[in-house]
């Protein structure tokens, strides 16, 4: 699958809203007007899974929270997480670091990285930020609904009460899309230049079978 291809929904005939590749180039696409969400379908090899997994039994309770460089990424990491992270995830996320600032010419990038047993934000919501980097090294991943499928006055107070299932929001479950575990999303909010009405609209789904999740995010620093 390119990313080019995405561009344009055969089924309704509609511009899409989203680029979808197994290359990393995909990420660039946020770029394009009219897209909201880039993602790199990305997949582990089993030992770096295994690691993961047991990097997670040892920290159930993770969250850190820092600013880094791509130059200082890998080792401020390694020395926050106590040496006990596995070398791949540490290059995982330092790789990430890289392409993030490197993309969006900065000098620094926010870092959270955190263990959840539950829905960090169960509400369907947008960021307010320019452009967010989210991916799920583990567990069930983020659900986002496309432009067209969603009625916007229904965010927030504009709900009601209701919940989302039930405030028109959207109108059927099959509006929901979900990124894989191993995706990388770059998730356009609503201080992007051009998309302020337009924020990517997505929400973090409740665990599945208490399998916990890895989640990192990266933002503008």
């Amino acid at each position: 699958m390119t990313a080019l291809a995405e561009f344009f929904d055969v089924e309704t005939g509609n511009q899409a809203c989203f680029s979808i590749s197994d290359n990393p180039s995909v990420l660039t696409d946020i770029y394009q007007d009219g897209i909201n969400i880039a993602v790199w379908q990305r997949r582990f090899d089993q030992a770096t899974q295994s690691d993961i997994t047991q990097f997670i039994e040892r920290h159930p309770t993770l969250s850190k929270s820092l600013n880094l460089s791509p130059e200082n990424a890998y080792e401020s990491l390694d020395f926050a997480l106590d040496g006990q992270a596995p070398k791949a995830l540490l290059e995982s996320i330092a790789e990430l670091v890289d392409m993030f600032c490197c993309l969006f010419e900065l000098e620094h990038a926010g870092l959270r990285l955190a263990t959840l047993n539950n829905a960090m934000c169960p509400r369907f919501h947008v960021d307010h930020v320019p452009c967010r980097l989210v991916t799920t090294y583990q567990g069930i991943a983020t659900q986002w609904l496309p432009n067209e499928a969603v009625n916007r006055s229904k965010l927030g107070k504009g709900s009601n009460g209701l919940a989302d299932e039930e405030s028109g929001l959207y109108q059927h479950p099959s509006d929901i899309e979900q990124l894989t575990s191993g995706d990388v999303a770059l998730l356009k909010g609503t201080r992007w230049e051009g998309n302020e009405e337009t924020g990517l609209v997505h929400r973090s789904p409740n665990t599945v079978n208490n399998e916990p999740r890895l989640l990192l995010t990266l933002d503008f620093a």
